[in-house]
């Protein structure tokens, strides 16, 4: 086990896996000066790691026996980042769950694979691919800056203000009477971002924050095309 001198007074994360989406949470989490805890049964990774994150251990995580040895029972927070080995992700999060851990987060790779780890006892369940892959689409196509698209068919979009915003207020364009989005914020070139309200005018190259059901978002955000992509 390797340690750095990092430490805080937030609660500290276990994170299981150290493939890239793994590293890619503790790396994060380390940078927001949490304390992490990164487990991993491969050697090198463990080794390629241990100068970079709080402390790291090598254990098979679906050996309850081990995760007793870790203390994974103190841990309120535990991500299981474990990539193809479908059957070791839901053996570990089954493992984390009976030992009491409050808040499990966990990759899947399908939804077959999300919701047997949602039986077993994870809190939160992340398809990473398949939201980066989305992301992407929205990017490339053209449409959209930015895009987060959340668990419940609400998404958050950055996008080029529309031809039909220019130069009116939100009050006179109605994005949310006609095409159900919430305009929530401006961002002009050279300008401080303002949160938007009825009477923001809007002008043509503006950036528009909106949200709403996604259909709808991308729907909106289609208006904009490539005007102010850059």
């Amino acid at each position: 086990m390797a340690r750095k001198n990092k430490r805080n007074d937030a609660t500290p994360v276990l994170v299981i896996g150290l493939g890239r989406f793994g590293v890619s949470v503790a790396s994060s989490l380390v940078r927001l000066n949490r304390e992490v805890m990164a487990v991993d049964d491969n050697p090198e990774l463990v080794d390629r790691w241990s100068d970079e994150l709080t402390h790291v251990a090598q254990a098979d995580s679906t050996d309850e026996q081990a995760l007793h040895q870790l203390g994974v029972a103190d841990f309120e927070h535990a991500v299981v980042a474990i990539g193809a080995d479908m059957e070791a992700s839901v053996l570990t999060v089954l493992a984390l769950a009976e030992a009491g851990v409050q808040d499990i987060w966990a990759k899947a790779i399908t939804h077959r694979h999300g919701q047997i780890l949602e039986r077993v006892g994870a809190h939160h369940v992340v398809f990473p691919e398949t939201t980066m892959g989305e992301r992407v689409a929205h990017l490339v196509a053209g449409s959209m800056l930015d895009y987060i698209e959340f668990d419940d068919g609400f998404a958050i979009a950055r996008t080029a203000a529309p031809d039909l915003t220019w130069d009116k207020t939100l009050e006179e364009s109605t994005p949310r009477t006609d095409y159900g989005v919430t305009v929530v914020g401006v961002k002009r070139a050279g300008e401080d971002f303002v949160h938007a309200r009825p009477d923001t005018k809007i002008q043509p190259r503006d950036q528009l924050i909106v949200s709403g059901p996604t259909t709808k978002v991308e729907t909106f955000c289609a208006l904009g095309g490539s005007h102010g992509v850059s």
